[in-house]
């Protein structure tokens, strides 16, 4: 049976206690993570959030509580009073492992039935099933130092924001739907019924209107939501670091949040930062990586065969350069003995994912030198490419061409991510923080036949490509920038526009009608008119942050309550239907697509 409290106070958390304090008599809390009968002697192991401690019964313990401890079992709900005292079996497991307390009192506050799996770290439990039962996960001390670890990161970015006299405002969850790139979650409105408001994807216009109402320096751990299809590092809702200031250029945002990292890592992990931080234009990241987030913890950089082989009659490569692609290469250094040619082939599927066409490699062993191209090159060529290469005996040879230059960053890209995993390139417990610039203002939609803007279209072009706007759109360069750690984007922002005509040539070079940009965002243009300040900002993820800093594969792994693939969250069976009252005080009619 349950028991009440009384006058049982908790006076000391678990996993604080050691021989300091020993001799003390005090009140403890929390879950029976394991309970052993050894017959004259009762061992229980209590768990609460900041660790383990051994609660103590035997001959001399009274005997109402010597049989209350003995009707324990595993996560049971206890408080306890006693005498801190030493332990005669030090556990060097624990950092409580040198004192017990020998308990005079003891309540059952809450009984338990048997967990659906262990409460312990490194369990192999299904994660459905974990997710289902994840207010039982959570007791696992693997999430509760991710959860903490959240915590003190948020701490510290509010505390560092506020020495340097930054304001934290929120902006609304309800707001006007814009629709421009992912997808809004939408929110129907019962006293404007046809009428909806979008969950934001981010505080973007709010914290641009928050530099011109005066603040002049914002930021806010913000949630936002994206209605979009999940991967490991994504979720349809999320928080975002947000930060907006006034009067600063690209260096002056990127300086202030380099002081944030250096702070996080410093106190988060103990590692001291080397500032100012690596800077790569976006341009070299996809020319040596083929990739925007590039890993530069490893090698296997791209090599440009293109001049090289830009009169050969291989078909192949010739087809690609006429059609204006490009033809590049990876050389993976003393790989041939481990990469077969059945290696190879997986390889090859793994570029065919990224659209390339195939993959085309040369192989080196001491006894043997395959290659699916080289027989249709000249011998200059050959060796020209192995010059720029550095190909030598030892070595694999992969290249990529393709008509579409995206294509062959792409495969080429994802390849060293894969060979740097499969070779173990990557050096353990290391960190690789770098800054990427100068991003396209535009990118280009094939399938819609229009440009779309890479990031918003509040990004602000380089002074130098606004007059190719229009005229040259996938020539423009943003005052945009990306914060890069281990190969992924941790962080992004920009120079904002400031001036409402060149704000309204981004939207006509996106092809919007004065019109269509009026009703969408004409609430900004109307204050552009009273005074706006140059600005810009960023925003991290912060679920991003924890699980790189923890290296963890997954956000699921650093969030309290994470949803799956579909979006769904297993614990309440959510989304779930609704009562046709609601729908129809909503006035919202159900119509499911078969």
């Amino acid at each position: 049976m349950a028991e009440f409290m009384g006058n049982l106070k908790r006076t000391e958390y678990c996993g604080e206690l050691n021989l300091e304090k020993a001799g003390q008599e005090m009140v403890v809390a929390g879950w029976a993570a394991k309970q052993r009968d050894l017959g004259n002697l009762i061992f229980i192991d209590l768990r609460d959030r900041t660790g383990i401690l051994q609660l103590a019964f035997d001959d001399s313990t009274d005997r109402e509580v010597f049989e209350k401890a003995s009707s324990v079992r595993s996560e049971y709900v206890l408080m306890a009073k006693g005498v801190l005292r030493k332990r005669e079996a030090v556990n060097k497991d624990i950092p409580t492992g040198e004192v017990e307390l020998y308990v005079t009192e003891l309540k059952i506050l809450a009984e338990s039935e048997t967990p659906p799996f262990d409460i312990k770290d490194n369990i192999k439990t299904n994660e459905e099933l974990r997710l289902r039962y994840r207010y039982l996960d959570l007791r696992r001390n693997e999430l509760q130092s991710a959860i903490l670890m959240r915590h003190r990161i948020v701490k510290l970015v509010r505390d560092y924001f506020d020495k340097n006299r930054f304001v934290e405002i929120e902006t609304p969850i309800l707001i006007k739907s814009t629709p421009e790139g992912a997808r809004d979650y939408l929110v129907p409105s019962r006293v404007h019924p046809g009428k909806f408001y979008a969950l934001p994807q981010s505080p973007q216009l709010y914290k641009q209107l928050s530099m011109l109402s005066g603040f002049d320096r914002y930021m806010q751990i913000a949630k936002c939501f994206r209605d979009e299809d999940l991967r490991a590092d994504r979720q349809p809702e999320f928080t975002q670091i947000d930060v907006e200031m006034s009067f600063v250029d690209e260096q002056d945002v990127q300086d202030m949040n380099e002081g944030l990292m250096k702070l996080i890592f410093k106190e988060i992990l103990g590692r001291d930062l080397q500032l100012p931080l690596r800077r790569m234009t976006y341009a070299e990241a996809m020319d040596r990586f083929g990739s925007d987030k590039p890993d530069t913890r490893f090698g296997l950089e791209l090599k440009n065969l293109s001049d090289i082989v830009a009169n050969t009659g291989f078909a192949v490569f010739k087809g690609a350069l006429e059609a204006g692609g490009s033809v590049r290469a990876i050389n993976v250094k003393g790989a041939a003995s481990v990469l077969s040619r059945k290696e190879i082939d997986k390889l090859t599927e793994t570029a065919k994912l990224y659209k390339a066409k195939g993959l085309a490699f040369t192989r080196a062993t001491a006894d043997a030198h395959s290659s699916s191209f080289e027989k249709f090159l000249t011998e200059e060529e050959i060796k020209a490419i192995h010059e720029r290469t550095e190909f030598e005996t030892g070595d694999v040879l992969l290249v990529v061409a393709d008509a579409d230059s995206e294509v062959v960053f792409a495969a080429l890209g994802a390849l060293r991510l894969q060979l740097a995993k499969r070779l173990d390139l990557i050096p353990a417990d290391s960190y690789d923080l770098l800054w990427i610039t100068e991003f396209p203002l535009f990118e280009y939609s094939a399938e819609d036949g229009r440009f779309y803007a890479k990031h918003h279209p509040f990004t602000s072009p380089n002074l130098e490509d606004v007059d190719k706007m229009i005229s040259d759109p996938g020539a423009c360069r943003a005052r945009a920038y990306d914060l890069v750690l281990n190969g992924t984007e941790l962080g992004g922002g920009s120079i904002r526009i400031s001036n409402p005509e060149l704000q309204k040539k981004m939207f006509a070079a996106l092809g919007m009608e004065e019109a269509d940009y009026t009703e969408r965002f004409g609430f900004l243009l109307e204050a552009f008119k009273y005074g706006v300040p140059p600005h810009g900002g960023m925003a991290y993820g912060l679920d991003r942050l924890v699980m790189l800093l923890l290296n963890k594969d997954s956000i699921r792994d650093v969030m309290a309550f994470p949803k799956v693939q579909n979006a769904s969250e297993l614990m309440t069976s959510c989304p779930s239907e609704v009562e046709q009252k609601s729908l129809d005080e909503l006035s919202i009619a159900i119509s499911i697509k078969e």
